[in-house]
């Protein structure tokens, strides 16, 4: 069981994890590969009879794998001494993404809609999510979104104040004008995040003066207040690098476990 569990987690670093890990992540981009080109009908005419056993194939691999970590997750300190330690782990974020990655295959047995299921066979794409457990960038970008979750929602938040204060201007300024385009403040919000965002389509801009004046301010706003999570993720993702470097250096390079300081 235990050896199971440092498997799973890649607990250590040995032949038999890594080979895991490969054929897992090796599944996953193939299943994400299936789903692409399975909207492509040639392909699905002549080679279709090939992806339901794939499909069955991958479904007894996930379920097995999410499965056996609902088994051996009293091993994790942060449950063995929890009453309800199973039920925490089933609602963390990484253990819905693999119930999100196996349910697509279950639920057209419960749904009879035939738009419905296309949409739900589409969600298999969530197993690309799965790759975070054995990705070392994905990985490192969740945890950086952690632990700066609370600049970056500060950094959207005036984003979202810039994009009100943008769009009720050149409301204003191009209603008379445009009145079928400019035509309500929620409206004008979609000129308002092309422009921030200095994509410009171009299906929606300001014909008069005082609308040009300041859709040119908006659009120079619009770069530095992107700037601002740009450098926020920037600078995380050096200090994350940086604190895993110096977690490699303490790391035994054979069995991958800490080494003591002592």
């Amino acid at each position: 069981m235990q050896r199971t569990y440092e498997i799973l987690e890649g607990v250590t670093n040995d032949k038999t994890t890594k080979a895991f890990q490969i054929f897992i992540v090796s599944l996953i981009a193939i299943n994400v590969l299936v789903v692409i080109i399975e909207t492509e009908e040639s392909v699905l005419d002549e080679y279709g009879y090939l992806f339901t056993p794939f499909e069955i194939f991958s479904i007894i691999i996930f379920t097995g794998e999410y499965v056996t970590r609902l088994v051996v997750c009293k091993l994790n300190p942060k449950y063995q001494n929890s009453k309800f330690g199973v039920i925490r782990f089933v609602f963390t974020p990484m253990m819905l993404v693999d119930l999100a990655a196996i349910l697509p295959f279950f639920l057209p047995f419960i749904v009879a809609d035939t738009r419905m299921i296309r949409i739900i066979r589409l969600l298999r794409l969530f197993r690309l999510f799965k790759l975070a457990r054995y990705s070392d960038p994905m990985k490192t970008l969740g945890e950086v979104l952690k632990t700066k979750a609370g600049d970056l929602a500060v950094a959207f938040f005036i984003l979202f104040i810039v994009l009100i204060f943008a769009s009720s201007l050149m409301y204003y300024a191009e209603n008379e004008s445009q009145p079928e385009i400019f035509s309500s403040i929620p409206a004008s919000m979609w000129w308002g995040v092309i422009t921030l965002t200095t994509i410009g389509y171009g299906d929606t801009y300001p014909v008069t003066i005082l609308g040009k004046v300041i859709g040119a301010g908006v659009a120079i706003i619009g770069i530095a207040v992107y700037a601002i999570p740009t450098g926020i993720m920037a600078s995380a993702f050096t200090e994350q690098l940086r604190r895993k470097k110096e977690e490699e250096r303490n790391k035994c390079p054979h069995c991958g476990k800490k080494i003591s300081e002592e």
